[in-house]
């Protein structure tokens, strides 16, 4: 699979084909996705998407969120792409959740996503991919709740949608 090719799927998130990321954005088709949580504690890893990304950049998400390949394991795509992101090399992490969105940005981009949460614990060292991550940072989570309801246009919409079922799904993984 090409870098810029994404899986397409129905709602039961049975794979229907391959289609260029950006046409997949630009049309609104539901295609794979997952979302990464890394705990250290009672603190979550967030990164701050790059600027330069085609939607959402500048805004604050879970710690990795990407893309599988055609035919690739949920958990091993998640994997690689922490370490091609983050620098952060784990297998430590569990998929707790899925459930499926839908956002239109500002741009005419919208996200149609069968969305994949994984959970694990961290506290190891980092190299950052500029051209996907801005910063980062460790947050207390009763201080990202309080963040959230004081400026909730400072995060993904997908991250609003998957913080709670990660940190229930982090304490049955624990």
């Amino acid at each position: 699979m090409e870098r810029n090719e994404v899986v397409l799927v129905d709602m039961k998130d049975r794979e229907l084909g391959l289609a260029k990321k950006m046409e997949v954005h630009e049309k609104g088709w539901l295609h794979r996705a997952f979302s990464v949580f890394l705990f250290r504690g009672d603190e979550l890893l967030l990164q701050k998407r790059a600027s330069s990304k085609y939607h959402c950049g500048g805004l604050w998400t879970n710690t990795c969120c990407s893309h599988p390949g055609s035919g690739e394991n949920v958990k091993e795509s998640a994997i690689r792409r922490l370490m091609e992101e983050m620098g952060i090399k784990t297998e430590a992490i569990e998929e707790v959740h899925s459930f499926v969105y839908r956002a239109t940005f500002d741009n005419g981009l919208t996200e149609f996503e069968y969305d994949h949460v994984l959970v694990g614990e961290y506290d190891g060292p980092f190299s950052l991919d500029p051209e996907e991550v801005d910063e980062i940072r460790w947050v207390k989570l009763e201080e990202l709740e309080k963040d959230i309801l004081k400026q909730p246009k400072a995060y993904t919409p997908w991250f609003l949608i998957a913080l709670k079922s990660a940190v229930e799904g982090r304490k049955n993984y624990a």
